[in-house]
């Protein structure tokens, strides 16, 4: 009888001294919201930076008109500027004074709008007195559209 009593005081030792297989992950989500909160609340001090009382200047604002020309040619070959019609000889002399009044760091871009029935030698045409009016950064516009595959293909 006395091996029974051992054996069975063992059993509920081994019981009590067993691994545990679970993880307590309560201590873990307390941490993890206690930091969430503290990032919460410093996350916006941090955008906003050092003050500092700026001198004062007599200097201008710097030139930061970045509106693109706008160059429309019509089909009976009518020029616009900003839908402003340009007379026969006018057109080269706007273009440079455009030029001059934009003068600054950044090169104004200048888009060129032709109608589809346009000989290609009148959009060149422009093409050309917008680059001797001293303009470089030019694309000409297009619709985006379904592709012609007679016409692509040369057929």
């Amino acid at each position: 009888m006395a091996m029974g009593v051992a054996s069975s005081a063992r059993g509920r030792a081994r019981a009590r001294r067993a691994p545990m297989s679970e993880i307590n992950v309560t201590p873990l989500v307390d941490v993890m919201l206690v930091l969430l909160i503290i990032f919460m609340i410093t996350a916006p001090l941090l955008v906003a930076g050092v003050p500092v009382d700026l001198p004062e200047s007599s200097a201008g604002a710097l030139n930061s008109d970045d509106t693109p020309i706008q160059i429309s040619v019509e089909a009976n070959g009518d020029i616009y500027i900003d839908e402003q019609l340009q007379g026969p000889g006018v057109f080269p002399a706007r273009l440079a004074a455009i030029r001059t009044a934009r003068q600054g760091p950044d090169e104004p871009r200048v888009y060129i709008r032709a109608d589809r029935a346009l000989d290609y030698g009148r959009v060149m045409a422009v093409l050309g007195d917008v680059n001797a009016a001293g303009f470089r950064r030019v694309a000409l516009v297009s619709e985006a559209g379904a592709r012609e595959v007679g016409a692509a293909d040369g057929q």
